[in-house]
């Protein structure tokens, strides 16, 4: 037997208590949401650090100030917070703990158009989606539906449909993930430039490709493509029409044809159905634009790396067993065997990378 006095074995020990314990780091971040604690502590840009009892004040003044300084002591140490430690001859510790946001706590503020990451941790931990996870083993048991079918009785998103709660939920999530990533892409790639007809697949509402053509004048015909019963709520947007219809069976003609998370919840042969569509829509030259997770090739553990494997098991557990994740080599392949000689990666955003198929 080992000597587990050793600093490796301590080590160990001390990784493994943290592992069966993570399930607090979410449950914690999803009730600092449910109290609306971030925007609280903001208050219109003020971020004065404050007391839990302090907040509570401005949140649910029956609350208990202990419990909350709890969950915001866990979550400073993963950068939600900043803690702020002063005298108080008063208090058990000796110490009084005030918190402020920090850049992690910061994309949890609601801006002006009602949107933060704050749906996307709420979307993440319904009931429904909860009931999954116990089940993750019957991804590898039984591959041929995702956890979330065995736990619910049919696939999220067909769920969703019938869950309006839900469905509102998860788009106001997607929105407010999808807008800072907008403007980063749009401050840091440039492959919009000499485009006139662009087609959005899976554009829902219309709402990245409104930024586009905002950002990109030279952009004279916008196409937001999604299911007819999708673009028959999208709104009407100057420059944009909206197009109902079925990516694997056909994909409307562009110069470029932009998609946005899309190709992570499919298979790799429902993938290259829908990029050999988008290669038959595309002339000598044209692009398909994907912005998708890409896994680096070694797991190591930064935190980038992290976030895209436990990205991609979240997608094998609620949306598709055989839907994942892919390293820009097999982006690559895909694009190959739809008839893309190219592929350009560009990595600006550090979750979702730009992949760039020229025809």
């Amino acid at each position: 037997m080992e000597d587990e006095t050793t600093e490796r074995r301590n080590q160990a020990r001390l990784a493994i208590m943290e592992m069966t314990n993570m399930i607090s780091v979410p449950m914690c971040l999803h009730a600092i949401v449910r109290l609306n604690v971030p925007d609280a502590i903001w208050e219109g840009g003020s971020n004065a650090p404050l007391s839990a009892s302090q907040i509570l004040t401005r949140v649910f003044p029956s609350g208990d100030p202990q419990n909350l300084q709890r969950i915001l002591r866990l979550l400073t140490t993963y950068g939600v917070f900043t803690e702020h430690l002063l005298h108080d001859p008063s208090s058990d510790d000796q110490v009084l703990r005030k918190y402020s946001l920090a850049d992690v706590g910061k994309t949890l503020v609601t801006d002006q158009d009602g949107l933060s990451y704050g749906a996307y941790v709420l979307q993440h931990y319904q009931q429904e989606l909860m009931k999954a996870w116990p089940l993750v083993h019957e991804a590898v048991v039984d591959s041929s539906t995702e956890p979330f079918v065995k736990a619910n009785g049919e696939p999220a998103y067909s769920y969703y449909g019938k869950k309006p709660e839900m469905n509102d939920l998860m788009l106001k999530a997607m929105s407010g993930v999808s807008v800072p990533f907008m403007k980063a892409i749009l401050n840091g790639y440039t492959g919009f430039d000499g485009v006139q007809r662009l087609v959005d697949v899976g554009g829902s509402a219309g709402d990245c490709l409104k930024m586009i053509l905002q950002k990109h004048t030279n952009i004279k015909e916008g196409v937001n493509f999604d299911l007819p019963e999708v673009v028959a709520k999208a709104p009407t947007i100057p420059g944009v029409t909206h197009v109902g219809g079925d990516m694997f069976k056909s994909i409307p003609n562009g110069d470029a044809i932009f998609m946005k998370w899309v190709l992570t919840t499919w298979t790799d042969e429902e993938c290259k159905q829908i990029m050999s569509n988008c290669y038959n829509a595309l002339p000598v030259g044209g692009k398909m634009i994907a912005c998708e997770p890409v896994l680096p090739q070694e797991s190591d553990n930064s935190l980038r790396t992290r976030a895209l494997l436990e990205g991609d098991i979240f997608v094998m557990t609620i949306y598709r067993a055989k839907g994942k994740h892919r390293t820009e080599e097999e982006f690559r392949q895909l694009g190959l065997s739809a008839g893309f000689p190219h592929l350009q990666a560009f990595y600006i955003d550090h979750f979702y990378t730009v992949l760039e198929f020229q025809k």
